[in-house]
């Protein structure tokens, strides 16, 4: 791996106002609904929510792997991986040349199921073997070489051996190594991880978390951790981003979200954490229903309906503008919005 990647200026990922929809026959589903975030040099920024909130469309949508309808409709995604002008990948067809030396070259990524997304027709060694040649010009034989240092470095045993290897004769956290493996194979500046743990026991997730942190701190990799496991955000993340039916409803550091959260779904979602030394007569927060279909999204802002502190004739009137709540924080809420305060009554 390399050494840590030179300081530029800028964030090396910023998306701006990102829109991703799908065209269905039941109608236009707004999947991803003007998203804004950042990804600086060398940190890990955390994407959380339930389930439905957008969060691995948004990943797709970096690397323009968003399947058929759905396509990006607006927005920008500025990669900045050197010193040059950004690249707009929201721009590029996905199909172009340059997006594909991207693809896995700078921007790689490690997807929710290592079983499903491996090959079952071919080795690990072949599948590594590919993803090394299609952005490195090495012989057959020094991309073996590498492929089998990948697979030592991820914590693979006797990798030689699990060259040969097919993905149904290693368990689930060994082929989650694999991915890791081929998503790291041409050294990228970001790394983006979609729930890489969710399909794992608990002790195997511990060891990819762990993995993770130190390939990082090897190589000086941004990472994009989309999950929905608070306790590995306030494991690994410097940044967080809370999502909520394809908006992004508010982001800071990982300190301030978790001590003094803005928006009642954050602090929602971490009230219905269990807390060592609480007792065991510790009652957790609930929060109310579910998230919406994209497709049927209520008026005003997205989570009035299931939001304790919501305003009757304004929260469900007017979707709330992004309101910076503190140096580098932003909420999206009506109850930091000065100008609609006055009009509702809110103290």
């Amino acid at each position: 791996m390399s050494a840590a990647r030179p300081d530029h200026d800028g964030p090396l990922l910023e998306i701006d106002g990102l829109a991703t929809r799908f065209f269905t026959r039941e109608g236009t589903v707004r999947a991803v609904d003007g998203v804004s975030l950042s990804v600086p040099r060398g940190a890990t920024v955390c994407v959380v929510g339930e389930s439905g909130c957008g969060k691995s469309v948004t990943a797709r949508s970096v690397l323009g792997l968003v399947d058929e309808p759905g396509r990006i409709v607006g927005g920008r995604i500025l990669w900045r991986p050197g010193d040059g002008d950004p690249v707009d990948l929201a721009a590029l067809d996905p199909n172009s040349e340059r997006m594909r030396r991207i693809r896995g070259g700078e921007i790689s990524m490690v997807f929710q199921e290592p079983m499903a997304s491996l090959s079952p027709m071919h080795t690990v060694g072949s599948q590594l073997v590919e993803a090394i040649r299609l952005h490195l010009p090495l012989g057959r034989a020094e991309a073996h070489d590498r492929a089998v240092d990948l697979l030592r470095r991820v914590g693979i045993p006797r990798p030689e051996e699990r060259m040969d290897a097919y993905s149904f004769q290693l368990s689930g956290g060994m082929c989650q190594r694999v991915m890791i493996a081929i998503a790291l194979a041409c050294d990228p500046a970001l790394l983006i991880a979609d729930e890489p743990t969710t399909a794992l026991d608990v002790t195997t997730q511990a060891r990819i978390i762990d993995l993770l942190r130190d390939l990082q701190a090897q190589s000086g990799m941004s990472m994009l951790f989309i999950t929905h496991d608070l306790g590995v955000v306030a494991e690994i993340a410097d940044e967080v981003v809370v999502m909520y039916l394809g908006t992004v409803v508010e982001r800071g550091g990982v300190d301030e979200i978790f001590h003094d959260p803005k928006h009642p779904y954050t602090r929602a979602l971490l009230g219905s954490v269990p807390r060592m030394g609480a007792g065991s007569r510790q009652r957790l927060t609930t929060i109310r229903g579910t998230v919406p279909h994209p497709s049927d999204r209520p008026a005003g802002c997205p989570f009035h309906p299931r939001c304790d502190a919501a305003v009757a004739g304004v929260c469900d009137r007017s979707d709330p503008p992004d309101v910076p709540v503190g140096p580098g924080r932003t909420a999206r809420c009506v109850l930091y919005d000065e100008a609609a305060v006055p009009a509702s009554g809110v103290v």
